[in-house]
């Protein structure tokens, strides 16, 4: 049973150019008629397939199986990278480009590490792939089998499409901008994501981190989690945002922000009816990398946590 769902509840709920258009059937939901949906159900199915083949290909060959010189680490001691994020990243590129020509941007987190700027021109680009190869790589370096493939399609600024691939369960949780979020994949019949309940602060659990804040702000954060049922961290956000997506869970909180991280998790929430903004309360663009994003339920929810967040 899913969070907050009681048995009343239960009862209420009743139970790209490139590509040609297709319909989306039971997910063709409307959420969002403001937004044109130019990433279409055919592109969706063809990232989950391509985050499958970098799943089976490169992913899972290597997990429990890396040699000491298959992991580096990056800019902290606990942020690493290994052979498989970037053999991951180069598959999913030469996929996607094979499929829909070199007219797009491409931004993956290990290619960032060479050329930075490229997400200045993320908000400017018609269209955008960004890609994480594997989230949660802290994880996947250690024999936790807690990580994701995640991409997003972004148009001019706008997220459009999203997919969060689990590759060890071998689903994707996946939305279009206006057109639903759903979950798909593993030999099982599609079937919607919604966010859970509303519930009051203090019966409210989610996950949340806060790496790379200030000690000031880490102790205002750890205040007003403190207030609510409690919080987790699986060290992989694609993960985290899953069990929201899916109504596990009342809420995500991410301090540093990134797009390969977040931009396709924050659609497939906004699709699966929550909602999202900065703490200060300023709307989520895919450029950003600081401001705290927090996901939950609906607006109310979110006033009393982000209240209680900011002390």
């Amino acid at each position: 049973m899913k969070v907050g769902e009681t048995e009343r509840n239960a009862r209420a709920r009743g139970g790209s150019p490139s590509c040609s258009r297709r319909p989306l059937g039971a997910f063709h939901a409307a959420h969002h008629p403001e937004f044109t949906m130019t990433v279409t159900r055919q592109d969706i199915d063809f990232l989950v397939a391509t985050a499958r083949a970098a799943a089976e290909t490169e992913i899972m060959p290597h997990f429990s199986n890396l040699a000491a010189a298959d992991i580096k680490i990056k800019a902290h001691a606990s942020d690493f990278v290994t052979v498989a994020d970037v053999a991951s990243e180069a598959l999913i590129e030469k996929r996607v480009r094979a499929a829909w020509g070199g007219d797009f941007l491409f931004i993956g987190e290990e290619v960032m590490e060479r050329e930075p700027t490229l997400i200045d021109h993320l908000m400017e680009a018609p269209r955008a792939i960004v890609v994480d190869p594997i989230d949660g790589t802290f994880n996947y370096a250690n024999g936790v089998p807690a990580f994701a493939v995640i991409i997003s399609v972004i148009e001019h600024g706008e997220v459009k499409g999203g997919v969060i691939y689990d590759p060890v369960r071998g689903d994707a949780a996946c939305a279009i901008a206006g057109g639903g979020a759903f979950l798909t994949g593993n030999g099982r019949p599609d079937r919607p994501l919604r966010v859970a309940p509303a519930a009051p602060l203090p019966d409210m659990q989610g996950c949340a981190g806060w790496y790379y804040a200030s000690p000031e702000e880490r102790n205002r954060l750890l205040g007003g989690f403190g207030r609510t049922w409690g919080i987790m961290n699986y060290r992989c956000g694609g993960q985290e945002m899953r069990l929201l997506f899916d109504g596990r869970i009342h809420f995500c909180y991410y301090h540093k922000l990134s797009p390969w991280d977040h931009a396709a998790g924050w659609l497939i929430h906004r699709e699966a009816g929550g909602h999202s903004a900065l703490l200060d309360g300023s709307p989520y663009r895919p450029d950003l990398r600081a401001g705290g994003l927090l996901m939950t339920p609906d607006e109310k929810s979110w006033n009393e946590l982000a209240a209680a967040l900011r002390g």
